[in-house]
């Protein structure tokens, strides 16, 4: 276990659940100033409206948190491929300008004899 990793996935969950606590916050008030455009509505009524368009909007905020963690792990799979790549590309033009250099060094010594 690394404790530098455990306190970073530990403070990102923190993050995550206060954003997530948030988003049901807003939800809640946007339900509350919603119903507020209604006053002809009961008090059951009222509350099941809020109710009803709380879950709606807690339903669509989940479904596009899910949408974008599957974004994110998309892309971190593309940028890892492509950096993998870059990685072997340089490795092996150094390794080529190495070869090249250690060659046009060794013809300048033996051209010299």
């Amino acid at each position: 276990m690394n404790p530098r990793q455990d306190s970073a996935r530990g403070l990102n969950q923190l993050e995550g659940l206060l954003l997530w606590a948030a988003e049901v916050e807003e939800a809640r008030s946007r339900a509350a100033r919603f119903t507020e455009e209604l006053p002809w509505l009961t008090t059951a009524q009222r509350e099941e409206v809020e109710r009803v368009y709380r879950a709606d909007r807690i339903a669509a905020s989940r479904d596009t948190l899910v949408r974008i963690r599957d974004r994110a792990v998309e892309l971190r799979g593309e940028y890892e491929n492509r950096y993998r790549q870059l990685r072997a590309r340089c490795v092996g033009l150094t390794a080529a300008a190495v070869a090249g250099g250690a060659g046009t060094a060794i013809t300048a010594l033996l051209t010299r004899r």
